[in-house]
């Protein structure tokens, strides 16, 4: 099941992507693809629906982020091997948590703003993991019972406000616009691996990242148990789960960063594709 938000910013509606890859509003069944909404229990539910006998929705509205009233948007840095291989860094011990303010998250094909000052706006292309049933101190093998599902997500990052002006990593990484979500929320049960990924990511055309969820260095079991060790988990928290290789940052001799009116495509295999533009702020 493929679970969506339509509409302008701020009015977004619920809706799912039937098998011709049309969508279908599910406002007489849910207020929102958020909190409860993505309970178990409620999720199953929405599969018993017949898409057919769902309206139509019209045109060819804006997606919003494929998950509202995000409560916490938590995000792991270097958990690709062979990232943390170009840029230099050691193999964690420990996963390196860092989060994304809520103000953030923008849809899949909205604009991305390069912030005022800044010459180091780079991309990372993540995979996204939605907390259904929340929980604290989970156990590792108990931990994907607790995943509503998964979606694509860009990791826009500020390398200067990130690296070079002192403090934690966050004031880098939670520029508005500096986390598009979605296009879809993909019900847990349509993957069956999802550490067998084709992720990648373009900029005008070019492929920088074109990687494989198979080279995390920690899986999403150990994700979720370990972050439930330090906070609760709730319905509609949204985590990222690292990127491959092929960041601006990571590139030799001169890293490469986004300028205003540049295309930016990216996608992971069966979550579908975003497509952004980057301008001025």
């Amino acid at each position: 099941m493929k679970l969506l938000r339509y509409g302008e910013k701020g009015q977004e509606r619920p809706a799912l992507l039937d098998a011709d890859g049309r969508l279908r509003d599910l406002s007489a069944h849910i207020s929102d693809i958020a909190g409860d909404a993505l309970l178990p229990q409620n999720l199953a539910r929405l599969q018993e629906l017949d898409p057919a006998s769902l309206p139509l929705v019209p045109g060819n509205p804006r997606l919003g982020a494929c998950v509202g009233q995000v409560g916490k948007f938590i995000c792991i840095g270097l958990n690709y091997a062979d990232h943390a291989a170009e840029t230099g860094a050691p193999i964690p011990d420990e996963p390196i948590i860092f989060n994304k303010w809520t103000s953030a998250i923008v849809g899949p094909n909205d604009n991305i703003e390069i912030p005022r000052h800044s010459t180091k706006t780079d991309w990372e292309v993540e995979l996204g993991v939605v907390i259904g049933q929340g929980g604290r101190y989970i156990e590792e093998s108990q931990a994907m019972q607790h995943v509503a599902g998964y979606c694509v997500i860009n990791d826009v990052s500020e390398r200067e406000f990130q690296l070079e002006r002192g403090g934690t990593w966050d004031k880098g990484k939670g520029c508005d616009t500096f986390g598009p979500l979605g296009p879809w929320l993909v019900s847990r049960d349509e993957i069956a691996d999802p550490h067998q990924l084709s992720i990648w990511l373009e900029v005008d055309g070019h492929r920088y990242q074109n990687g494989n969820t198979r080279t995390m260095i920690f899986q999403i079991p150990k994700l979720i148990s370990y972050l439930s060790q330090f906070m609760s988990l709730q319905p509609g928290d949204v985590i990222s789960t690292g990127t491959p290789p092929g960041v601006g940052l990571g590139i030799k001799p001169t890293p490469v960063y986004l300028k205003p009116g540049q295309k930016i495509r990216l996608g992971i295999e069966g979550l579908g594709e975003q497509n952004q533009t980057t301008v001025d702020a």
